[in-house]
């Protein structure tokens, strides 16, 4: 599966590239960041990412009991961060949840690649231009330890009873699968749809 980087879309002059921006995310969350303009955080070390178009993105936030990792916003675009390592197992997933060979506008980026670095939480300027990245969901110090995942040997399956308390990422691409196609559809047709 191609892995495209849409993020990459916002005009760099709308994205942070001071060293106040690298500084916060190398300093604070302890993520790899490589030099702009725009700065981008590098996916495959500490977290991967699964990209969405973000009326697909919105529909999957809204879903009641879905946990998700950090949640960033670029202009039409929406990265949910993932634990590295599940960008390759996207297009296995897609093949078992039977959403092989449906045009989703559901792609993922891992090792090699990187997200625009959104303003840092609470950086973000009064007026700040339309299209910038941003995080919906802030990270925090060590959220990449809690990012969602495969389920694996000693891992359950998510919060509850038996697992371990982190997301499954499972749940999430099934959720997001069916919320890119839904998305789709109401582009298409404008009627809503009723379908989980």
């Amino acid at each position: 599966m191609a892995v495209v980087n849409v993020m990459n879309a916002v005009p760099p002059h709308r994205i942070p590239s001071g060293p106040d921006t690298r500084a916060w995310y190398e300093r604070v969350l302890g993520w790899p960041v490589a030099a702009g303009p725009p700065p981008r955080l590098v996916t495959g070390i500490r977290f991967d990412a699964l990209e969405l178009p973000a009326d697909a993105g919105a529909g999957l936030l809204r879903r009641p009991g879905l946990v998700t990792g950090p949640v960033a916003l670029a202009g039409h675009r929406m990265c949910f961060l993932v634990a590295p390592g599940a960008a390759d197992e996207l297009e296995g997933l897609l093949e078992w949840l039977e959403w092989g060979g449906v045009e989703l506008e559901l792609t993922a980026v891992g090792a090699g690649g990187g997200i625009t670095a959104p303003w840092p939480p609470g950086r973000v300027p009064g007026g700040s231009p339309r299209g910038a990245a941003v995080w919906l969901r802030s990270p925090e110090p060590g959220c990449d330890a809690s990012l969602p995942a495969l389920p694996g040997a000693g891992r359950g399956l998510g919060p509850g009873p038996g697992g371990s308390g982190g997301p499954d990422l499972v749940r999430l691409v099934a959720a997001a699968a069916t919320e890119c196609h839904r998305a789709r559809l109401w582009r298409r047709t404008g009627q809503p749809l009723a379908f989980s």
